[in-house]
C-alpha cells in the first residue's frame, strides 16, 4: 500500500501500522472515533530525533563554525519550509489520512501538515528499525546538502535567548494564550515573558510559528539595534 512512499524514504517498514499511524492526521482520527491515534505523539518524538541528528551532523561537518551559526543553520534545515520541501519530493500529501474538513481545505498541500508528517515518519522509523533507520532517512531527505553560507531562515527564538542570556538570572518563557479556528485552519496565540513580564505576543498557524512571531516582537522591543544589524546580514 505504501511501497512508493517507502522507496522514496529508502526504508521498508516491518510494522506497517507504525507508518499508517504516522500518516494519520488528528482530523481523521477525530472523525473516525474508532480508537485510532493521530500522529501527534510521533511528531513530538520525531522532532527531537531530527534535531539531534542534524545537530550531530553540523557539529562534525562544520568544525570551525560558532555555536550561534550552528544553531541557525540547524533551524534552516529543520524548519517547516525545509520539511515541506522534503515532503513534496516524496509526494507525501497523497498518502495522508485526513478528515473531510481538512481534505476540503487543501490539507494535503498545507506545509504545516506535511512537515509534521515528516517528523512523525522519522519517529515511526525509529520505533520500527532503531536509530539507524531514522538517521538514514534524515540523511537522505534533509542532509544531502548542508549549507555553509550565512543561515537564511532567521531563528528569532534563538537570537532572543542569546541576547537575553548576556545578563545573569534571565528567564524566557513562552505561553500559549489562545487558539481558534477549525482543525484545518487553526490559529495560535502566544506570549513571551522575560522574568515574568510580557515582552512580545505573536500569532501563527502553528505553535512554533506563533512563538517565532512573539520572539520577533520581543527582539524589536528589547534589542532593536542588534536585531536590525542581524537582519541586514542575512
Amino acid at each position: 500500500m505504501y511501497e512508493e512512499l517507502e522507496r522514496g524514504l529508502g526504508y521498508h517498514f516491518q510494522n506497517q501500522a507504525l507508518l499508517e499511524n504516522a500518516l494519520t492526521h488528528s482530523s481523521y482520527a477525530n472523525e473516525r472515533r474508532d480508537g485510532r491515534s493521530s500522529n501527534e505523539r510521533l511528531e513530538f518524538l520525531g522532532d527531537s530525533i531530527l534535531g539531534f541528528v542534524v545537530a550531530d551532523a553540523l557539529y562534525r561537518s562544520l568544525p570551525d563554525r560558532p555555536e550561534g551559526d550552528l544553531t541557525r543553520i540547524r533551524a534552516d534545515l529543520v524548519c517547516e519550509r525545509s520539511l515541506a520541501k522534503a515532503a513534496a519530493g516524496l509526494r507525501l500529501g497523497e498518502f495522508l489520512l485526513l478528515g473531510h474538513g481538512e481534505e476540503q481545505g487543501g490539507g494535503r498541500h498545507r506545509d504545516s501538515i506535511v512537515a509534521d508528517a515528516v517528523e512523525s515518519i522519522l519517529a515511526a522509523a525509529y520505533l520500527d528499525g532503531g536509530f539507524a533507520a531514522a538517521k538514514g532517512i534524515i540523511e537522505r531527505l534533509i542532509l544531502q546538502e548542508i549549507p555553509t553560507g550565512h543561515p537564511g531562515n532567521f531563528d528569532c527564538k534563538t537570537m532572543l535567548q542569546e541576547l537575553v542570556q548576556r545578563e545573569k538570572d534571565q528567564i524566557i518563557r513562552y505561553t500559549l494564550t489562545g487558539e481558534s479556528g477549525p482543525d484545518h485552519d487553526k490559529r495560535f496565540l502566544v506570549q513571551v515573558e522575560r522574568n515574568g513580564v510580557v515582552v512580545g505576543t505573536g500569532a501563527g498557524k502553528s505553535k512554533k510559528k506563533a512563538e517565532q512571531a512573539a520572539a520577533d516582537e520581543a527582539l524589536k522591543a528589547l534589542f532593536p539595534r542588534e536585531y536590525a544589524e542581524a537582519l541586514a546580514q542575512r
